[in-house]
């Protein structure tokens, strides 16, 4: 029964059973299955509908706050909370069930439905006469898009994709349609398909400025700053107070290193925002890049202040790293995050704070117990899959030969300037990007998404990349080199003649990047296969790095990174540089000598004073690089050790052979 196909075929009887209202059958068989499958979204959901059906309504409230707990933004579970309310004669519980359930899924027709009645019996009619409205709108709209749209609320974006393409073939041109497969598109990150269809529904439809609008947030989501400043200009010449259009625009001047500009406009948005908790947020996260700590823990203590539970300004203090937690801020962080009202995501923020929190104060037992809740709540929702890592590796062996790249020695752009800092997550990455930004002739940019971009163009629907590379000639390399060095462009303010660009996973992605580049440098930062995947482990990424919410996942893929670095230094020798974080700790002037000394730049003794260099840092260590190099750090994962032995057995010969 754990064979995902024989899950979903027992799921599907289920369903059946429920159709053919046999419902004391469907309560049988679902108990059966959460058996094997405890935490299966649609095997409880079915047991809590047949148990309401079969008239248990107590059971099936039970049921539903076991579901809350493990797929909290599920709609129809909201949905049947609010049948078994109305069951229960509970009208306001059964009308807050049914709002939670179209927030979070607008096109639930029957919610609405419910919702007009509720509202009537206790006099809500201004309330009954918007759900009625939505009614009529539901109606009109075409019933597959109106299923779709569910399906995707709920997460549910393979089917949703399914039922949408089908209708656009069946039917040609629909906006809405049209706008919805971009909407799936955007949240499985296929961005390259999402923009190219809001760019052709805004052919057929210029004013429609939702549509607009979703086009601005993927320029964004690609770092496409530039053309989505552009889009947003125009909105906001239609709708000049339009909040969300004023947002997105601070976004794109953050985007473009404009970070003051940005701050002026979030403290313009503050005056009578709704959200003010959400504003205050992003403020302190810009006060932070630039180094003011002080304004940036203000600015979150405010968020926290405005919105009781507010994770993410708890984590966010956690994160500056030289933040300490008062015991009166701990107090009022443990009940929220045990609360069941507490939603998924708040909880997740505030278990790493607190096991931030805790560490600082050396009560390691209750700090790791708050890691490991926050990673599994996390890892909860994830869709990662390292199978897919590991198959990549593999493909990228056999494809990227020696011969490969000696029948390719001449493809590419001639430019120099890149500096590619690749490796994992806290390995101390952002620590050499700013001992060259230090120097006169670099510049600092940020995680550019360009060579992720490039990989998923090249990737299309039917994963050709890394395969694409064996049928590609020596000029579609050297188009692809330069539109990398235009496309990064906004993002060297200077005149400077080299830049960093520091996405750690570039490393899978190194063969593409000679080929496209040859004489870019590029620099691996290693650090200690513990240290690193423990630091990781610790870690809340706002996004991406789905591998570091689990000791195994973390494992397999630092193993995975080592394997395909050993390739490219057969494959490519002394192509890459491999500078280890310990030694740089430990020898300070020597390595960053070697660091120079690759990259072909003269000796200049900022360098050694890096953390005075004053400029804008994005990523979680931007407080540490403002502090001299300390060696506090590089054992601090061994106050874990006791609880770390699944992440060494896990790694195995990694341990030892990391330095090789």
């Amino acid at each position: 029964m754990s064979d995902p196909s024989s899950i979903e075929l027992e799921v599907r009887r289920l369903r059946r059973l429920i159709e053919e209202q046999k419902f004391r059958q469907a309560q049988t068989a679902a108990k059966t299955l959460l058996l094997t499958v405890p935490e299966n979204r649609d095997a409880l959901y079915a047991c809590a509908h047949a148990q309401r059906r079969a008239g248990d309504v107590s059971a099936a409230l039970e049921t539903l706050a076991r579901l809350e707990q493990v797929h909290p933004l599920f709609s129809r579970l909201y949905q049947e909370r609010g049948f078994c309310y109305v069951a229960l004669r509970r009208a306001l519980e059964a009308i807050r069930a049914f709002e939670r359930a179209v927030h979070i899924s607008p096109a639930l027709p029957v919610s609405w439905g419910m919702l007009e009645g509720l509202y009537r019996v206790v006099g809500q009619m201004s309330e009954a006469a918007q759900a009625a409205a939505q009614v009529a709108r539901l109606r009109e709209s075409p019933p597959d898009v109106v299923r779709a749209s569910v399906l995707f609320a709920d997460g549910e974006l393979a089917r949703s994709e399914e039922l949408i393409r089908s209708f656009l073939i069946k039917n040609g041109h629909h906006v809405e349609a049209m706008r919805l497969l971009a909407h799936i598109g955007m949240a499985g990150e296929v961005l390259d398909d999402a923009q190219l269809l809001l760019e052709g529904l805004l052919e057929l439809s210029p004013d429609y400025h939702a549509a607009r609008f979703d086009y601005a947030q993927v320029l964004v989501t690609r770092q496409l700053y530039l053309k989505a400043e552009e889009q947003i200009k125009n909105l906001l010449v239609i709708d000049p107070e339009h909040r969300g259009y004023r947002a997105l625009y601070a976004v794109t001047q953050v985007g473009l290193g404009r970070v003051q500009r940005a701050i002026e406009i979030y403290r313009e948005l503050l005056a009578g925002a709704p959200q003010a908790a959400e504003i205050h947020l992003s403020i302190a996260h810009l006060l932070k890049t630039m180094g003011d700590t002080d304004a940036a823990v203000v600015e979150y203590r405010a968020a926290a202040s405005v919105r009781a539970g507010y994770g993410d300004a708890y984590w966010s203090l956690a994160n500056l790293k030289t933040y300490r937690f008062t015991d009166e801020e701990i107090e009022r962080m443990i009940p929220i995050e045990s609360d069941p009202a507490t939603s998924a995501d708040d909880r997740c923020h505030l278990c790493f704070a607190l096991g931030k929190a805790l560490e600082d104060r050396k009560e390691y037992e209750r700090s790791f117990e708050y890691y490991s809740r926050g990673n599994a709540l996390k890892r909860a929702s994830s869709r990662y899959r390292p199978e897919l890592i590991e198959n990549n590796t593999r493909l990228q062996i056999e494809v990227c030969t020696s011969q490969f790249f000696f029948n390719r020695h001449d493809s590419g752009a001639s430019a120099a300037d890149p500096i590619f800092i690749v490796g994992l997550p806290r390995a101390g990455s952002t620590l050499i990007e700013q001992i060259l930004a230090s120097h006169s002739q670099v510049e600092g940019t940020r995680e550019l998404a360009d060579v992720p971009r490039i990989v998923s163009e090249l990737q299309g629907r039917d994963s050709r990349y890394p395969l694409i590379l064996a049928d590609m000639n020596a000029a579609e390399f050297r188009r692809l080199g330069e539109k990398y060095l235009n496309e990064t462009r906004p993002f060297r303010a200077g005149a400077r003649a080299r830049f960093v660009d520091k996405m750690p996973n570039n490393f899978r992605h190194i063969g593409l990047i000679h080929l496209m580049l040859p004489n870019a440098t590029i620099i691996d930062v290693r650090r200690g296969p513990m240290a690193c995947c423990f630091s990781n482990f610790k870690q809340l990424f706002a996004q991406g790095q789905a591998f570091t919410y689990g000791l195994e996942d973390l494992a397999r893929y630092y193993r995975t990174y080592l394997e395909l670095m050993r390739h490219w230094d057969v494959v490519l020798p002394g192509r890459v540089l491999r500078v280890h974080y310990e030694d740089v700790v430990n020898d300070l002037e020597g390595n960053v000598r070697r660091l120079l000394d690759f990259c072909e730049l003269p000796f200049e003794s900022a360098c050694l004073t890096f953390h005075q260099t004053d400029r804008s840092v994005q990523t979680a260590s931007s407080e540490q690089v403002r502090q001299p190099i300390y060696r506090e750090g590089l054992e601090q994962w061994r106050h874990y050790e006791v609880w770390l032995s699944p992440l060494r057995e896990a790694l195995g010969d990694a341990v030892e052979r990391y330095r090789e």
